[in-house]
């Protein structure tokens, strides 16, 4: 009854509620996204959501355009700037993401989404992830966020998908909070972000 009818309806109140009152907060963001990194001032892409739709997620710009001699764009590393490195470590970039909650490309509790060409490198066991709608924050972010595995995020996923309640996902969120303060986990051990997924040889189709 909770996945089906109430999750949603909670997802419109609450995305539509927080995009009133941090409208603020968000447009004071859009302006020192545009001065401290130029234009656009959003990060638009495109990802899989529930059973595998395209959608274009919105997100607040972190990195630069900086590209070598050759121009190819330089390292995350490299166009990661600490400006930029404070919202990834806040999640202030994630506030545009409310919108894609409210018109139904999202849910607030949910497994992230990913790039969409991770699709095809799934197994089936991992595609399960798209069961649902992706969220703003989930499971794997509560529990180690970019300094788990992606074997340890994927069991994480699919377990929030097949053990969804309202209690579960008032947990999450009020994890989530202590874990944006704490501001853990923002990175993987090898990178700046996180090591893309290469799959694990046993994909198939979703």
């Amino acid at each position: 009854m909770y996945q089906r009818f109430f999750k949603r309806l909670l997802d419109v109140l609450l995305s539509g509620l927080a995009l009133i009152v941090l409208s603020p907060i968000i447009l004071i963001l859009y302006l020192l996204v545009r001065q401290k990194l130029g234009q656009p001032a959003f990060f638009v892409q495109e990802r899989p959501g529930k059973d595998h739709q395209i959608f274009k997620m919105y997100k607040f710009r972190t990195m630069t355009n900086a590209t070598d001699a050759n121009n190819n764009l330089l390292p995350d590393s490299q166009r990661l700037t600490p400006f930029g490195k404070m919202l990834r470590s806040t999640s202030l970039d994630e506030l545009p993401e409310l919108w894609n909650i409210l018109i139904g490309d999202m849910s607030l509790v949910g497994p992230r989404p990913l790039l969409t060409s991770y699709l095809p490198l799934y197994n089936k066991f991992q595609a399960q992830r798209h069961l649902v709608r992706p969220g703003l924050t989930g499971l794997a972010q509560v529990k180690g966020r970019n300094a788990l595995t992606w074997d340890e995020k994927f069991q994480l996923d699919v377990d929030y998908v097949h053990n969804i309640s309202f209690v579960n996902d008032l947990k999450i969120i009020l994890l989530t909070m202590v874990t944006v303060f704490k501001r853990d986990g923002i990175s993987h051990a090898e990178s700046a972000t996180m090591e893309p997924f290469k799959g694990d040889g046993k994909q198939v189709e979703p």
